[in-house]
Order: structure tokens, then sequence, then C-alpha cells
């Protein structure tokens, strides 16, 4: 892992967004784009992005990609910590938790 690649996908807002929006929940692009009101192909970039900087895994499932957390990536257990305190990754958080339940993905904790 380069660390410019992990500071490169952590300076773009919606990625930080969107990393928190993950960090209870897996979900597909479409789903994303949906939360954040973008197009599927600009929240596949943002993904690929912090996929690149080995912040998320993905798997496809038919005809479906899911993302979540690389949960063995320290960035990851630091902003996850970061998101409790952050005024507007913990609203995400919260919600990833509420739709992860919903959905019946709720993940382990680390």
């Amino acid at each position: 892992m380069s660390l410019d690649k992990v500071f490169e996908a952590l300076a773009s807002r919606p990625r930080r967004e969107i990393l928190a929006f993950l960090s209870s929940a897996e979900l597909t692009t479409s789903e994303l784009a949906e939360r954040f009101q973008m197009s599927a192909p600009t929240i596949s970039r943002h993904l690929s992005v912090l996929e690149n900087a080995d912040l998320v895994t993905s798997e496809r499932r038919g005809q479906f990609v899911y993302y979540k957390l690389n949960p063995d990536n320290l960035v990851n257990s630091l902003t996850g910590f970061a998101f409790e305190l952050c005024p507007v990754g913990r609203p995400l958080k919260r919600e990833s938790e509420k739709i992860a339940k919903a959905k019946g993905r709720v993940k382990k904790p680390a």
C-alpha cells in the first residue's frame, strides 16, 4: 500500500463520506449513488481510487458488486474512530448501521 495513494484517496470529501457510509454496511455502487445523489459512474471512480489505496474491497455477487471497508487496513481502523467524533462522519456511520441492519448485512465488529 502506498501512503501517497491513501492520502490521495482521503483528500476527497466525497470519498471520506463514502468510507463513513461503508463503515457498517457493504453496499453496491447503485446504493451509494442513491445516497450521495451522484451518478453510478462517478461513484465507481471514487470507489476505484479507494480500492487502489486498499481502503475498500469489492466482491461480485451475481450482477452486483458489493463494496466494504478493508478490515485489515490500519487507516480504516483510525478513520472508524474519527467517524465517531466527526460531525459529518457520525451521522453517515449511524445511517450505514441502520441500512445494514435493515438488509441483514450487519458487519461483525473488528
